[in-house]
C-alpha cells in the first residue's frame, strides 16, 4: 500500500466518528449517569453505544475503504459495486465489520466521549451551584445589613424623640426647633436607601444630629471636627457615626456639669481609614458593673462592619489619655472616584477665596 492509500484508509476510519461525536456528547449531557439511576442510564448508554457503532460502520462502508476485496486485491465500498456501477449492500461484509469494530467503537470511542460529556456536565452543575450559593450569600448579607440598619433608624428616632419630650416641659421653642431638625434628618435617612455612602455625607448627617443635641445642651456641647480633606470621599456605611456619637453624648457629655466636647477625627494610611470619636466625659471607669455591656447602636455597628468587611475592620473603645472615652474605627480605605469636571469645579472653588 502506498502512503496516500494508507492515509485515506485511516481517515475513513477516524473521520467518520466526527459527525457522531456531538450527538454522543449531547446524549451524555442530557442523560448523565448518577447514583440513583446508574442501572437504567448505563443500559441506555450501552444501547446508544451499539447504535453509535452501527452508524460508524455504515458511514465507513460508504467510503471507498469500507472492506478489503481479496479477489480484487484492493479496498472497496461495502455498498457500491464499482464494476456494475450500482448500489449493492453486502450483508456479510456488514456483519464482519460489526463484529470486528463494535467493541473498539464502544470502549475506546463512545465511552471516552461519554466520560468527557459527564465531566463537562458535572463542571457546569458545580459552577451553577457555586453561583447560586454566592447569590444566596449576597442576598443573605444584604438582608442582614438591611435588618441591622432598620434597627439603627428607630433606635435613633426613639432616643431623639425622648430628648424632645423631656425638653417640651422646659423649653417649647427649643423642642419645636428640635422637631424641625429631626424631620430633616429623617428625610436624609429615608432618601439614602444604600448601605454605603461617603464620609462627607455621613458627617453631614451627624452634623444635623449634633445640632439637635446642641439645642438640648445649649452652650454645654462643643463639637470639634478634625477631618483630613482626602478622606471626605472615602466609602463608609450609612449611619456609622451617629450611634457612636449618640453614645458619646449620652454616656459622656450628659454626665458633665461643665462644658462637654465631642471630637470627630478622620485620617487614613495606604490601606485603612481611621475614624475617632472622642468625648471628655467620665470615661469607662464610671461603669465598673457593666464594662462590656453594649447597646443596640454599638452592637449593630459591630455586626454591620463585620458583615461588610470581615476581618478587615475593628472597633476599639478605650479611655482617652486626656479623659473621657475614645472610639477608634478602622475599615478599608476606599475613596469614591469623582468625575474630572467635578474635581475641577471644586478646585476652582477652593482657590477663589485666596485669589479674592
Amino acid at each position: 500500500m502506498t502512503f496516500s492509500s494508507t492515509l485515506a484508509l485511516e481517515l475513513s476510519q477516524i473521520l467518520t466518528y466526527a459527525p457522531l461525536t456531538p450527538l454522543a456528547f449531547a446524549l451524555a449531557i442530557r442523560y448523565p449517569v448518577q447514583r440513583g439511576n446508574w442501572i437504567s442510564r448505563s443500559s441506555l448508554h450501552l444501547a446508544a453505544g451499539v447504535v453509535f457503532s452501527v452508524a460508524h460502520i455504515t458511514m465507513r462502508a460508504l467510503t471507498p475503504y469500507g472492506t478489503w476485496d481479496a479477489h480484487a486485491g484492493k479496498w472497496v465500498s461495502a455498498i457500491w459495486d464499482s464494476q456494475a456501477h450500482a448500489f449493492r449492500i453486502k450483508w456479510p461484509v456488514f456483519q464482519t465489520l460489526f463484529y470486528g469494530n463494535v467493541v473498539d467503537d464502544i470502549m475506546f470511542t463512545y465511552v471516552p466521549i461519554i466520560v468527557a460529556g459527564h465531566a463537562v456536565s458535572y463542571y457546569q452543575r458545580f459552577r451553577a451551584r457555586e453561583l447560586r450559593s454566592s447569590q444566596l450569600e449576597v442576598q443573605l448579607a444584604t438582608a442582614h445589613l438591611a435588618a441591622l440598619k432598620s434597627q439603627l433608624q428607630p433606635h435613633f428616632l426613639f432616643n431623639t424623640l425622648h430628648s424632645i419630650t423631656a425638653l417640651m416641659h422646659t423649653d417649647v421653642r427649643a423642642a419645636d426647633s428640635m422637631m424641625a431638625r429631626l424631620s430633616d434628618l429623617l428625610r436624609m435617612s429615608l432618601d439614602s436607601s444604600a448601605q454605603i455612602t461617603t464620609l462627607s455625607h455621613e458627617l453631614e448627617f451627624v452634623g444635623g444630629y449634633l445640632e439637635i443635641e446642641k439645642i438640648r445642651f445649649s452652650d454645654r456641647l462643643k463639637v470639634v471636627l478634625d477631618i483630613a480633606p482626602d478622606t471626605l470621599d472615602a466609602e463608609v456605611p450609612h449611619l456609622l457615626l451617629q450611634p457612636l456619637v449618640e453614645n458619646a453624648v449620652r454616656h459622656g457629655v450628659s454626665r458633665l456639669s461643665s462644658q462637654g466636647e465631642i471630637r470627630i477625627s478622620a485620617s487614613h494610611d495606604e490601606q485603612n481609614l481611621h475614624l475617632y470619636i472622642t468625648d471628655n466625659g467620665p470615661g469607662l471607669a464610671e461603669f465598673p458593673d457593666h464594662p462590656a455591656r453594649e447597646g443596640i447602636g454599638l452592637s449593630a455597628t459591630r455586626e454591620r462592619l463585620r458583615t461588610l468587611y470581615g476581618e478587615d475592620q475593628s472597633i476599639e473603645i478605650k479611655n482617652a489619655p486626656e479623659g473621657g472615652v475614645e472610639v477608634h474605627l478602622k475599615l478599608p480605605f476606599r475613596p469614591v472616584a469623582r468625575p474630572m469636571d467635578m474635581q475641577g469645579i471644586e478646585s476652582m472653588s477652593a482657590q477663589s477665596p485666596e485669589q479674592g
